[in-house]
């Protein structure tokens, strides 16, 4: 697929997937006879991938590190599992904390709602 289809299935602009194989993030991507990049399945699964990471505030520097320890293949899985543990330790921290913050509000709308004088 070319860089158009990949933009409407993922969301994700050219100028971001440009941006991304520029850095690292997208392997280089193969080329057609005409000079365009050409796209298939792996690099829409990756790229959902990626934006689940981003999603889950995983910083660019290390989803660009996840993305080195890909490409280096099998031999990278324990460093990558360890960086999604990692990662998954720090989002529980986040909900946590974000859970908290939620019981907060509730209990600050409960209090106008109990005291409001109108």
């Amino acid at each position: 697929m070319r860089i158009s289809e990949l933009e409407r299935r993922t969301g994700v602009t050219r100028d971001t997937l440009r941006y991304y194989e520029k850095i690292g993030v997208l392997r280089q991507t193969a080329r057609n006879a005409s000079g365009h990049r050409v796209f298939d399945s792996r690099d829409l699964d990756w790229i959902a991938f990626v934006l689940r990471l981003k999603a889950t505030a995983m910083p660019l520097a290390d989803i660009r590190r996840y993305a080195e320890l890909r490409a280096q293949g099998e031999s990278t899985f324990g460093e990558r599992r360890q960086m999604l543990e990692t990662h998954v330790r720090h989002l529980e921290e986040r909900i946590a904390r974000d859970r908290d913050h939620l019981r907060n509000l509730h209990a600050k709308i409960a209090f106008y709602a109990q005291n409001d004088p109108a």
